[in-house]
């Protein structure tokens, strides 16, 4: 379609051109980043950095999308929920780097707001919009009712990723990259399930996020912040939940589930035995204090994350086919 060529194309030229206008006004309003002192030494020099630039990969995402997919119901639900954590994510930019209060929105605000998301998304999708409450499992192929669990299940989904972006958002261009791979990704997965608009939202994203790593890879002249990984965090959930591949986005973003599993490692064994597994997590930074680059690093989870998504879009394939 051409539609998903000039909708990713537009989305990269906006986040290419509206770069030099963005960053230097995050500059002037002293939306710098702060560094954590446990944190490699290496990372000391990026102190300063603007931040909250998601605001550029939101803006640059939701033009194209609306402009090719905004009669399409799903499409403006999966901004909504992309937007709204954006909101969420720039309250706790905000709070932190202009208030100047370390810890951001407190945990029940937080979860308060994406609380609010989920019912949104799960309550719209499944009632609203006549999707149900099955979910599609890969391999197989068939979809299971979850009934009155499914509710659950998205919110854990929705959480869940865009926690676990969040995560993964700790080096140049990691997240971006990585959600690049997994909105392509997804963007077949949506043509698969004959869901064209948001293939279209998905490529949007891709583009928005490959103009953004312009700015974002090392040595990176903006960081995203919160505004912009809980965002793509939403984005990814809104079109798993929208195409019944829940289950299918814990492969897709494989790399995002090992940065948080490396987290809730990490805490477990400390908590209970009083020794770290890694020696920093999320697992990237054990890399980089075992010796590997900031680009080797990200570089190496790049191509994890294709690698993630192939095995991803084979299973998919394999299942539709009825191969399994």
């Amino acid at each position: 379609m051409q539609e998903l060529l000039y909708a990713a194309a537009m989305a990269f030229a906006i986040a290419i051109l509206a770069g030099p206008l963005v960053i230097p006004m995050l500059k002037r309003l002293k939306f710098g980043q702060s560094i954590r002192e446990e944190g490699p030494e290496r990372h000391y020099a990026k102190a300063g950095t603007p931040t909250m630039g998601g605001v550029l990969l939101l803006v640059a995402l939701t033009i194209p999308s609306l402009l090719f997919a905004g009669n399409n119901q799903e499409v403006l639900l999966a901004l909504f929920v992309t937007l709204g954590h954006g909101l969420i994510g720039f309250l706790d930019d905000f709070i932190k780097v202009v208030l100047k209060r370390s810890l951001g929105l407190k945990a029940r605000q937080k979860l308060l707001g994406q609380i609010v998301m989920a019912l949104a998304l799960s309550y719209i999708a499944s009632i609203y919009f006549g999707r149900g409450t099955d979910i599609w499992i890969p391999v197989w192929g068939v979809t299971i009712d979850f009934g009155a669990l499914y509710y659950l299940l998205i919110f854990v989904v929705l959480v869940g990723t865009t926690n676990a972006v969040n995560l993964t958002d700790g080096l140049d261009g990691l997240a971006a990259g990585t959600t690049t791979v997994a909105a392509l990704a997804y963007a077949v997965v949506a043509l698969s399930f004959g869901k064209p608009d948001l293939a279209i939202f998905c490529v949007a994203l891709a583009g928005a996020c490959l103009g953004f790593l312009r700015y974002n890879a090392h040595p990176a002249k903006v960081f995203m912040g919160d505004t912009g990984s809980l965002a793509l965090g939403g984005a990814l959930a809104a079109v798993a939940v929208m195409t019944k591949t829940e289950f299918l986005l814990v492969i897709v973003g494989g790399v995002f589930v090992v940065e948080a599993l490396s987290v809730i490692i990490q805490v477990i064994s400390f908590k209970s035995t009083g020794k770290r597994v890694f020696k920093m997590s999320p697992i990237h930074h054990h890399f980089e204090l075992s010796g590997w680059s900031e680009t080797k690093v990200v570089t190496v989870f790049w191509l994890a994350g294709a690698v993630f998504a192939a095995v991803a879009l084979s299973l998919l394939a394999v299942s539709r086919s009825g191969g399994m």
